[in-house]
């Protein structure tokens, strides 16, 4: 038998929801159920014979340490490859020096959102904000989701770097509308991860708490 506990869950019953420090915290125990989830039921079987309550299990302390650790290095040097200091910012696709791009808008469109992407990486988040608004322009004007999704999260990422938390969960929700107007998911599990941070920062934790299992289920499913 498999265990696994939600982080909603376990706010609720640890009595967490007043505490405002649950952004490593909520990672930890994240990773912990993620493991969990792979490792035999024989690692565990001694532990939950031995107490009642999963909450007083030592031995589940210090197996979320060592998933968060990994799990936070694993995810810090996915980040940092391609916009060190920032989380979640949006990729910038390459372009051959082949190709060609008949409509003059999609040109600047991906001008646009390599130039945000630059300014994320140089520390400048409010000129990012305006790459990436007309970019989420454009892309609308030549209704292209995928490209929409980039200069939404891009959006969303520069309100972070700000402190807009609020706003930020806007634009990183917008990524997830658009996947499901068009049933298409790419960037959902980073809309998911800077949706919870979001929330953590503003201190609501029952909602960081469900969008964090939320990006744990879909990078199960990656």
């Amino acid at each position: 038998m498999l265990l696994t506990i939600t982080l909603e869950t376990y706010i609720r019953s640890s009595g967490m929801t007043g505490m405002v420090s649950f952004k490593h915290a909520g990672k930890a125990f994240a990773a912990a159920n993620s493991l969990m989830l792979v490792l035999p039921s024989e690692a565990f079987a001694e532990t939950c014979e031995a107490s009642t309550s999963v909450f007083n299990m030592p031995i589940l302390l210090g197996v979320a340490v060592i998933g968060a650790t990994v799990g936070a290095l694993r995810r810090q040097a996915k980040i940092e490859s391609y916009a060190p200091s920032l989380s979640y910012a949006p990729v910038g696709a390459r372009i051959s020096e082949d190709e060609v791009i008949i409509d003059s808008r999609k040109h600047d469109l991906i001008l646009r959102l390599k130039a945000g992407k630059n300014f994320l990486r140089n520390q400048d988040p409010d000129k990012a904000f305006e790459e990436f608004k007309i970019a989420l322009e454009l892309a609308q004007d030549l209704k292209d989701p995928v490209e929409e999704k980039k200069a939404a999260r891009g959006i969303g990422a520069s309100l972070q770097r700000k402190g807009k938390y609020k706003d930020a969960v806007n634009y990183h929700s917008m990524v997830l509308a658009i996947s499901e107007r068009g049933g298409e998911s790419s960037g959902n599990t980073e809309a998911y991860g800077a949706i919870a941070d979001c929330y953590t920062e503003i201190g609501d934790l029952e909602k960081a708490a469900k969008f964090y299992d939320k990006y744990i289920a879909t990078l199960e499913l990656d």
